[in-house]
């Protein structure tokens, strides 16, 4: 696929979905409104606030019982634990400030722990220490570092677990050397959480550069060491030129440009062919489809369907297709 520049008669068919979008859950419109339109800040603002009593997000937040989880476990193997929860209404961009997540966000510090959900040895971390695994405690520090929560110990070890090649592995404990996509990209999202919430530092800095070069190089999906398209994930067999959402724990091109989207990264010729790819996805419609959606129990129905258009990848991609016009 060669690179291509996203014309005006692109943009004009893609600007058309935003209507569609604009029909849709709190969730998702004021980030509509905030991203893709010139809306007044008070507007988007208004908006957002009805993310943690209106729609999906208040439905999210009504499900946590008193012991601070959701569906009784801190992590599991599903997708309606504490920590899957949390990554939910951090996509969704519930205020942090709020007093709904403010409340929730206590309980969960205050009576969450690792017990029976991870190693035997972080039976007694909280929540917000993490526990073992550099991919799951990147998701875990990425929701802590969003809603404020002190998730430095996560962070430090996160560092500390960085391969040579600039990205992380879940399997390094078993002595692999080479990072992974999947895990290195949960690490990315929660050293720049991590950054953006003040916290940060040269260090972090540091790592986090390294790690998206780790990507770059790469050209998002592509093997450093012959160039060819990786076509499917060794771990889980994901195909990362189709698109899910939620990507929970899993890689694919467009949450790999996102995170360069929202890093303010300026875009180069490394990054062209994976703007192509989004593109050429986008329906006569202005839509993006739901390409994929990982198997698991999850806690509220997004009302999106494999194979139809999906206004969460649909916001997502324009976004992406946005960063790049802007600074390509």
């Amino acid at each position: 696929m060669q690179p291509t520049q996203i014309n005006s008669r692109e943009q004009a068919t893609n600007r058309s979905a935003i209507p569609w979008l604009l029909d849709s859950d709190p969730s998702i419109r004021w980030q509509v409104l905030r991203d893709l339109t010139d809306a007044p800040a008070e507007r988007v603002a208004a908006e957002r606030a009805k993310v943690s009593t209106e729609g999906l997000g208040a439905h999210l937040l009504s499900l946590q019982a008193a012991d601070g989880r959701w569906s009784g476990a801190t992590w599991n193997r599903g997708w309606d634990s504490t920590m899957h929860v949390l990554m939910l209404l951090r996509d969704m961009g519930l205020d942090p400030e709020c007093a709904e997540a403010r409340r929730a966000l206590a309980l969960v510090g205050d009576r969450v722990t690792w017990r029976g959900c991870g190693p035997k040895e972080c039976d007694g971390h909280s929540f917000f220490e993490g526990e073992t695994e550099p991919c799951i405690n990147g998701q875990v520090a990425a929701v802590g570092a969003y809603f404020g929560q002190d998730v430095r110990g996560i962070i430090g070890r996160l560092l500390a677990e960085q391969l040579p090649d600039g990205g992380w592995n879940c399997e390094a404990e078993n002595g692999s050397t080479r990072s992974s996509f999947n895990t290195t990209i949960c690490v990315l999202e929660a050293l720049l959480e991590f950054e953006q919430s003040g916290s940060g530092g040269p260090e972090v800095n540091e790592a986090r550069l390294r790690g998206q070069e780790y990507l770059l190089e790469r050209h998002l999906f592509r093997r450093k060491s012959t160039g060819e398209v990786i076509e499917r994930d060794r771990k889980g067999g994901a195909v990362w030129t189709r698109f899910a959402h939620p990507t929970w724990w899993h890689y694919d091109v467009l949450r790999g440009l996102d995170y360069l989207r929202q890093a303010g990264v300026a875009p180069d010729e490394r990054v062209a062919e994976a703007v192509a790819l989004v593109a050429s996805k986008c329906g006569d419609d202005g839509r993006w489809p739901l390409e994929t959606r990982y198997p698991g129990k999850m806690p509220v129905d997004l009302d999106e369907v494999e194979g139809q258009p999906s206004r969460w990848n649909t916001l997502r991609a324009l976004r992406v297709l946005n960063w790049y016009s802007a600074g390509a």
